[in-house]
């Protein structure tokens, strides 16, 4: 009679059916089901933009306006904000999405097209130009300098005072 261990395996079976029934949201299908807005700038680049009442009109704690004033003014600002954005942006968007698509166009044409064709081509001929520029170093510039220490190591100055 020695102490016998034993396993038990304990296992839920339920069909395909039964299991996708079993997890639907409890509200009915009918409820609308709000996603968060797509975030516009992911890469955080007009981030200086984010600009709030309190960041441009801020009261100390010793100058305070009436409640309903500065509710008003915050009502008055947010809203302005809103509508000169909303204007501006359908009056200047399409014009200015077509002037800098055209104009970083160019400049990607020509970066790829001009610009790099030309610092490859300098890349390749660097080595020969540093072969004839150490040369020419070697045959002007350095004798010069060299004589020119070697004469000007001989002064020596000394001030006195009179």
């Amino acid at each position: 009679m020695g102490l016998e261990k034993e396993k038990l395996d304990t296992s839920i079976i339920m069909d395909e059916d039964e299991f996708n029934r079993s997890i639907e949201p409890i509200l009915s299908k009918k409820g609308t089901v709000y996603s968060a807005a797509p975030d516009r700038d992911p890469n955080d680049i007009n981030s200086h933009l984010k600009v709030g009442f309190e960041d441009v009109i801020a009261e100390p704690i010793s100058a305070h306006s009436f409640d309903r004033v500065w509710i008003g003014s915050h009502a008055v600002f947010e809203l302005v904000k809103f509508v000169f954005y909303r204007l501006l942006t359908t009056l200047l968007a399409v014009p200015m999405a077509f002037i800098l698509g055209l104009v970083f166009g160019v400049l990607s044409c020509i970066h790829i097209w001009l610009v790099m064709p030309v610092i490859q081509s300098f890349l390749m001929l660097l080595p020969s130009v540093q072969i004839v520029w150490r040369s020419l170093t070697d045959m002007f510039i350095a004798p010069l300098f060299h004589s020119m220490g070697k004469s000007l190591s001989s002064i020596h100055v000394e001030t006195t005072e009179n």
